[in-house]
């Protein structure tokens, strides 16, 4: 794939937009940061948008008579109805957001790690939950590739991230042009792609894709991104991965001398033992593409779904556990 769609995605506006913090400052994120010329970013800050000032008191989450509050530590003040008003108009009217990076830990922005309290008086957080901003995404986009600037430290995560608004943002395109041979050929140039996330979904999609009962194009791209979403939601596992590189494999094992094929299988092995990165049987399908001229596999995603120039030359050893 030589060009990208850009994808649209939400941004707290504290990594590094504007400083807008409790304390007046930002927090500059280096992924934000590396992922800025590529992506097309809609920031907000949730707790400056409700006329809190910068800098202001800070604010916590507290257990309530029936529902959690929201209230500032010195005033006291209970921000949740401005809060909750906010949240509804601002996530209501998002949309085509391809994915979302929030601000983890924060009372507005976190999600599932921000600490609960039974009251402001000084003590431990009774639980963690989401924020109220966070919450309403999560409610509102449930299959969105949404995460926080923290778990984005972790390499797979990621890599997952990545691939999936960049897949998203494809798949917003192809539904712009309105027609089922665009369908068509979206799931044609993410066929491998697919089938790595989730086999079972990808050929469910194949078969409204195959549009036998001649649906409207809108109803089929309706159905399609529902089975789309679900295919996307965990990323690829290392066995799917070696099955879409056999798979792969198998368009070039008859122009391959039999030391080649033996170097590429046992490349294969030991990413399998996770003696060496995806990048190295990756790298090797990707030389045969171009030995080869095999233009389908060339335009299949799965070897590359987002711009290299996001995996940075740390990123190429890193492993596939999840944190």
């Amino acid at each position: 794939m030589s060009s990208f769609v850009r994808p649209k995605v939400f941004a707290s506006r504290c990594l590094g937009f504007e400083p807008c913090r409790w304390n007046g400052v930002a927090i500059p994120d280096p992924f934000v940061a590396l992922l800025a010329p590529y992506v097309d970013f809609v920031t907000a800050c949730p707790e400056k948008d409700i006329g809190l000032g910068v800098p202001r008191d800070p604010i916590r989450i507290t257990i309530g008579e029936e529902a959690p509050r929201l209230r500032q530590l010195n005033t006291e003040k209970d921000v949740t109805a401005e809060m909750e008003a906010f949240c509804k108009n601002y996530v209501d009217g998002l949309s085509e957001v391809d994915g979302f990076i929030l601000k983890d830990r924060s009372p507005s922005c976190g999600v599932k790690d921000v600490k609960v309290y039974k009251n402001l008086e000084k003590g431990a957080p009774i639980r963690k939950g989401n924020g109220f901003f966070g919450g309403a995404v999560c409610e509102r986009f449930p299959n969105a590739a949404l995460e926080t600037e923290g778990r984005l430290n972790n390499f797979t995560i990621r890599e997952h991230f990545l691939a999936k608004i960049f897949t998203l943002a494809r798949f917003r395109e192809a539904r712009a042009q309105g027609t089922v041979r665009s369908l068509v050929q979206f799931h044609s140039e993410n066929k491998f792609l697919l089938m790595a996330y989730n086999q079972k979904e990808m050929k469910a999609m194949g078969r409204i894709t195959a549009n036998t009962e001649s649906a409207k194009p809108a109803s089929l791209f309706e159905e399609y991104e529902q089975h789309l979403l679900v295919a996307l939601k965990n990323p690829a596992t290392f066995k799917s991965n070696i099955n879409v590189l056999m798979h792969a494999f198998g368009f070039f094992s008859d122009q391959l001398t039999n030391r080649e094929k033996r170097f590429f299988l046992n490349s294969l092995e030991e990413y399998r033992r996770e003696q060496a990165p995806l990048s190295v049987p990756l790298n090797l399908i990707e030389s045969y593409i171009e030995r080869f001229d095999c233009e389908y596999l060339e335009q299949q995603t799965f070897f590359q779904p987002f711009p290299k120039q996001l995996t940075t030359i740390s990123d190429s050893g890193k492993g596939r556990t999840l944190t």
